[in-house]
């Protein structure tokens, strides 16, 4: 109890010194010659935009770093979490973007079950020597707000964290296609928050 308290009180204090755009964890350069995976479902695939629109390629264009957008629409975290190493194999990226976990929430499957697949993934990648970014997806509900465990998990791994951007486009419907996506001009916000976070964590 001790130490899941503890958790939850640190996931807080992160969420926030993200917010505030302090203590982002460094992460190493990249190179010009640097890959990185985008991984996740359909918010990474682009649904509701065209590709050229998407959040990656968006993001390309802005860090001028390739960006392999490798979403699912559809697919739960259990699923990622098998497809994650094929992936890192053939892309063999320097940053992971890990977008993952919507379709657990739309589909009403445990909470601790995509926390512990998000977990997996963080580690998997981490265990190859892939840097990671965390983004923090919505739950069902009229906050908005991110599942906890996320920010759990970015405190537990150190990793740099955008906890704020999914919730503000996904509640604005200027920015929305439809109920759970972005359209272009959200894509291209979760981009430049994206961007800004490379740049606070030394990335770019």
């Amino acid at each position: 109890m001790r130490r899941r308290a503890f958790l939850l009180v640190a996931a807080v204090a992160w969420t926030l010194l993200a917010g505030c755009g302090e203590r982002v964890p460094p992460l190493p350069r990249l190179d010009g010659n640097a890959v990185v995976l985008a991984f996740g479902d359909s918010l990474t695939y682009g649904t509701g935009a065209s590709t050229p629109e998407s959040y990656p390629a968006v993001l390309e264009r802005l860090i001028g770093r390739k960006v392999v957008a490798a979403g699912v629409p559809g697919e739960v975290s259990a699923t990622g979490l098998e497809r994650l190493s094929e992936a890192l194999e053939q892309t063999q990226p320097k940053l992971l973007i890990l977008c993952h976990g919507g379709n657990d929430f739309l589909r009403k499957l445990p909470e601790t079950q995509a926390a512990a697949n998000v977990r997996a993934m963080v580690k998997l990648a981490r265990d190859k020597g892939v840097e990671v970014v965390l983004v923090g997806v919505p739950k069902l509900g009229l906050t908005g707000s991110p599942a906890g465990f996320y920010a759990e998990i970015a405190q537990e791994f150190r990793i740099p964290y955008d906890g704020d951007v999914l919730k503000t486009v996904l509640t604005d419907n200027a920015l929305k296609s439809d109920w759970v996506h972005p359209n272009a001009k959200g894509y291209a916000r979760i981009a430049a928050s994206l961007a800004e976070l490379l740049k606070r964590a030394k990335a770019i």
